[in-house]
């Protein structure tokens, strides 16, 4: 462990479970202190936090629907009042709902765009009101937002989309500020609920990936762990494709 984010302070949305409990894990390695929101797996969430206390820093859970603009200004005030600050704020917590436009409800659409952007936007706002110079805003995107070659993709895919816009804007308004904000796309990854070894992950790999494999969560936080510390600190602006080549 290097620890080259001694003395950070970060909080990552959706942080309970596959992809954002490996973030929360990596950020703790480097010696960040952490706080994660989760919606119903209190369990998972107590495992994440105690796995990254067991590095030597400080870790709580904070139950906070993304779907609740509320509840995530409460988020980030509390990281605040807790750890005395914020530094670096990943926007992890999403949704998939896969349906063709037929049969795709208006009540799923909303909550797509409420967790997908509304929620990226809205604990922007309010970390940004603590940060200091060097504040890192990195969001959880997805390859899908280049390219969604299924059916019944098209919200989500409109949703990353989104975010590609939001990082590119909102980078104009916090580089005077020296507060970078980037987007990290993953492509396939192997989760509990998306596993390598199904009969749609060997397809994709057979016919979409240029690396015939999938990405593991570590290698996204790797990703993120990157932009969160001082090396990266001339991108802002920018939506890295971490994908196994599946949109190239």
């Amino acid at each position: 462990m290097n620890h080259t984010l001694k003395n950070k302070r970060a909080l990552v949305t959706g942080g309970s479970r596959g992809i954002g409990a490996a973030i929360v894990r990596r950020l703790a390695s480097e010696g960040a202190d952490v706080a994660l929101t989760y919606t119903s797996s209190p369990d998972q969430a107590n495992e994440t936090v105690q796995a990254a206390q067991a590095l030597g820093i400080r870790a709580f859970a904070i139950q906070a629907d993304s779907a609740d603009a509320s509840a995530v200004v409460a988020a980030v005030e509390r990281t605040v009042s807790e750890l005395g600050g914020i530094d670096i704020l990943v926007n992890n917590a999403g949704v998939l709902v896969i349906a063709p436009i037929d049969d795709f409800t208006l009540a799923d659409f909303d909550r797509t765009l409420a967790i997908n952007v509304r929620a990226v936007f809205v604990a922007t706002q309010a970390a940004v009101k603590h940060m200091k110079e060097g504040g890192r805003i990195i969001n959880i995107g997805s390859t899908n937002a280049e390219r969604m070659p299924f059916i019944g993709g098209g919200v989500y895919a409109m949703s990353k989309s989104a975010l590609q816009g939001l990082v590119q804007g909102l980078a104009r308004d916090l580089g005077p500020r020296g507060i970078t904000i980037n987007n990290v796309q993953p492509g396939p990854i192997a989760t509990d609920m998306n596993p390598s070894d199904s009969e749609f992950a060997q397809m994709l790999k057979k016919q979409f990936m240029a690396l015939p494999r999938y990405g593991t969560v570590e290698e996204i936080a790797g990703m993120v762990v990157y932009l969160a510390g001082s090396e990266s600190g001339y991108i802002t602006g920018a939506s890295l494709m971490i994908d196994g080549g599946f949109s190239a």
